[in-house]
């Protein structure tokens, strides 16, 4: 960080500047780059770089004596609305009119790649200098085309064919990498570059979740490189430091380094009552374990409190969901402690091919026999096999299903948003409970959604079935009105 950018969070909101240099970032060297010439164009043409992206053209572009790229694959993450589109365009335009002669790009969302593509042939339209060599514009289902006079061609393809009919392109895009669920595209794309003389892949993305695949594996290289593994990727990640509060100005300066240039603070400010993974992931550059997930990962947070343990003298109530492909389960604890109540991820199963639930029954059995349970709550949908097990051994089960788990649902969020619920900081069921996704249920009910979620959350079902025993009144009068 230099000594201006120093200065600049130093400085009230009102003039606060963007950090050029990016918080991740891989490890520079001295070759020479093509930088400078992708700055020159952009400026011939109307566009001024701002500095943070002066800086990753430079970086980004460095080439190897021979005069190959250095590095093959750039990946280039920032917030939200700071110049990744225009940077994206302008790479782009240099590309096509400096010998790159066929560029290749796509997103999850065909709309989300024909926007670039619209501005670029804007900027072609408008500049003399450009249109003098433009040869002719192709629009068809799922693919857009530009062609110089020359024969070089930028081509925007819907990722479900991407890849078709296309030999060595010079130059991949790809956008919004975060939304890739699998390596369907990134590989198919990739491997058309295997006969390319002199081939790069660029990916921009904002911060993604654990769901996206290709984004995270990248950034896992990225960071393998920083720490001295032996890899080409170049990384530029302008994100706020984990664990940064949303309404911090410096991680607005951190993750936004078009922050006093194109970004104005009072809009960041207003967006910081949008729910908090949105702004984590938008505004803030940040990994979230689910954007938008069902609880809030704050208050989660606010219920923490370690070093407390389940009383084996106390009754308490057990909860067991598997996973609807049978592959996982979790077992949740949970016992009052006064008018709150303690939860805890007792156990967990995993399985590449099925559960045993004969296993699984055995493993609960032994839980049961250490405390002094009530119940053990299940979904006839999920865990029907484990509990035909444990009814006829003598231990007491109660179904959770419908009405009462959505029911349950609430009670457990309702727990959270009152601080009724306490937990003791476990990582897996941290990282469960926060990848919870909500699926509407009925006429304005919901519940968690063990297929929409996208990633195992049987321990999130778990509490939720533990809560429902937990928040029920000593009595059958619970108000008294009066």
């Amino acid at each position: 960080m230099t000594q201006s950018d120093l200065h600049a969070l130093d400085s009230p909101i009102e003039v606060l500047q963007g950090v050029v240099e990016p918080r991740i970032q891989t490890p520079t060297n001295d070759l020479p780059s093509r930088g400078q010439e992708l700055i020159d164009f952009a400026a011939s043409i109307g566009y001024e770089l701002l500095p943070w992206q002066k800086h990753l053209a430079h970086h980004a572009m460095k080439v190897k004596p021979d005069g190959r790229w250095a590095h093959p694959e750039v990946g280039l993450c920032v917030a939200r609305q700071n110049g990744k589109t225009t940077f994206m365009a302008l790479r782009i335009l240099w590309g096509m009119f400096n010998g790159e002669k066929l560029q290749v790009a796509t997103a999850h969302k065909l709309t989300t790649s024909s926007e670039t593509f619209y501005k670029i042939w804007e900027i072609i339209q408008q500049n003399p200098q450009l249109s003098d060599q433009f040869g002719k514009k192709f629009e068809s289902k799922g693919s857009q085309e530009l062609r110089l006079k020359d024969g070089t061609r930028y081509l925007v393809r819907a990722n479900n064919s991407a890849s078709r009919g296309i030999a060595a392109p010079d130059v991949i895009h790809l956008d919004e990498v975060r939304e890739y669920k699998d390596d369907e595209v990134w590989s198919a794309m990739r491997y058309t570059q295997m006969a390319s003389k002199n081939p790069q892949v660029w990916i921009y993305s904002n911060a993604g979740d654990q769901h996206s695949v290709v984004l995270n594996k990248l950034r896992e290289r990225a960071l393998s490189a920083i720490a001295g593994s032996d890899d080409s990727i170049a990384w530029f990640e302008w994100s706020a430091e984990p664990g940064a509060a949303i309404d911090d100005p410096k991680a607005w300066a951190q993750a936004n380094p078009s922050l006093g240039h194109t970004i104005h603070p009072d809009n960041l400010r207003a967006a910081m009552n949008d729910d908090e993974s949105i702004v984590r992931t938008e505004l803030l550059c940040q990994w979230v374990d689910t954007i938008m997930p069902a609880i809030n990962p704050s208050a989660f947070a606010a219920c923490a409190q370690e070093g407390l343990e389940l009383d084996r003298e106390q009754p308490l109530w057990l909860g067991l969901d598997l996973s609807p492909d049978r592959r996982a389960a979790a077992l949740v604890a949970g016992q009052r402690l006064g008018d709150r109540f303690l939860i805890v991820l007792l156990q967990t199963w995993t399985n590449e091919v099925d559960l045993d639930s004969k296993a699984v029954a055995n493993d609960v059995a032994t839980w049961y026999r250490k405390y002094q349970v009530e119940t053990v709550a299940y979904s006839r949908q999920t865990a029907s096999a484990v509990a035909s097990r444990l009814i006829p051994a003598g231990i007491p089960c109660s179904d959770i299903d419908g009405a009462d788990y959505a029911q349950a649902c609430d009670e457990f969020t309702g727990a959270i948003s009152t601080q009724r619920l306490i937990h003791t900081n476990q990582q897996e069921l941290t990282k469960q409970i926060l990848s919870a996704v909500r699926l509407p249920w009925r006429d304005g009910g919901w519940i968690f959604g063990r297929k929409v979620s996208n990633s195992t959350i049987c321990a999130t079902v778990a509490s939720a079935m533990v809560s429902h025993f937990a928040t029920r009144p000593d009595s059958e009068i619970d108000i008294i009105v009066a």
